[in-house]
């Protein structure tokens, strides 16, 4: 039986480590596999496939070379590593409604989810690290499992969830920061990315390429696309002229959306599309992540796929 969310959770008790326990124990009840893997492994060798045993393991490349089955033997290395980044740039800062009606900004959206899979982690005694990304790398912490090392985690969380004043303009360089973290985050970890992808430079390919790098350095990838329906996407405003305001720059543009809605349209969701593709040609999890969903539309069905795959 999964419980339902209560939405003044955050609001009553002001506590992000309370609200990601709910959302944990909510999902999990009943469910009697992880959604992540209890360890990482590294390849060992070959050896001859035995009739009869699972073919799960088989090196199909080997074979079409050499007719012969051969199985992969792996080593169990560690306990699994997780990076999750967290996307803290101007536009993150954007706000919808959720299902419930009530405001909820793109970034109060992906602190929630983050602290929910890090609550899920350490019940799993997984190590988690935390980056935090904008027009540079506002926080990074190496993977650790310890609870000292878990509450500084749920601290920095909620200093985003809870920002102490107005946030300073701060463009985005995501495909600079993905290249980097690929970098310094621990070989084969899972990195799992809250982001609107809207990079500052307004150039895909540069955020494909951050996305193939950090798949070439061995890590597992799941890219959360937080965004929100409504405005962001189908450009839903009333047919009278508006003033705009890029979050990031701060250049102000009046127009009116009738004038342009058809294009824009068309043009996020070629944007979108090709980004999911890509994921998809990079083996990463792609998952869309709508504000306006809940928690339990995104973050439910997610972690049930993941729980049927291991």
């Amino acid at each position: 039986m999964i419980k339902k969310i209560d939405p003044d959770l955050p609001g009553r008790f002001g506590n992000l480590e309370l609200l990601a326990r709910q959302v944990v124990e909510g999902f999990i009840t009943g469910m009697h596999k992880s959604p992540f893997h209890g360890f990482s492994v590294e390849f060992a060798e070959h050896r001859i496939y035995n009739p009869g045993e699972s073919t799960r393991h088989i090196d199909w490349k080997l074979y079409a070379r050499t007719e012969k089955l051969f199985v992969k033997r792996f080593e169990e290395e560690t306990n699994l590593r997780c990076q999750i980044v967290v996307d803290n740039s101007s536009s993150m800062h954007f706000h919808g409604r959720d299902r419930d009606g009530k405001d909820q900004s793109k970034i109060a959206f992906s602190v929630e989810c983050a602290a929910a899979l890090t609550y899920l982690l350490r019940k799993q005694r997984d190590a988690v690290g935390l980056s935090v990304i904008s027009d540079q790398m506002e926080l990074h912490t190496a993977a650790r499992s310890n609870s000292v090392h878990h509450r500084m985690l749920f601290t920095q969380l909620e200093k985003l969830y809870h920002p102490d004043k107005e946030e300073k303009r701060k463009t985005t360089d995501t495909a600079e920061l993905l290249h980097l973290l690929a970098e310094k985050v621990h070989k084969r970890s899972l990195v799992i990315i809250f982001s609107d992808m809207l990079d500052n430079e307004g150039s895909p390919g540069s955020l494909f390429s951050a996305l193939q790098h950090l798949k070439h350095n061995k890590h597992e990838v799941i890219l959360f696309h937080v965004h929100e329906q409504q405005k962001e996407l189908e450009f839903d405003y009333g047919n009278r002229p508006y003033r705009f305001v890029d979050m990031e720059t701060g250049r102000m543009i009046r127009l009116n959306p009738a004038d342009l809605k058809e294009k824009y349209v068309r043009q996020m969701k070629k944007y979108y599309e090709e980004l999911r593709l890509k994921c998809m040609q990079y083996k990463i999890d792609f998952v869309p992540a709508g504000i306006n969903q809940g928690h339990e539309n995104v973050l439910l069905p997610f972690l049930l796929k993941r729980s049927k795959l291991y």
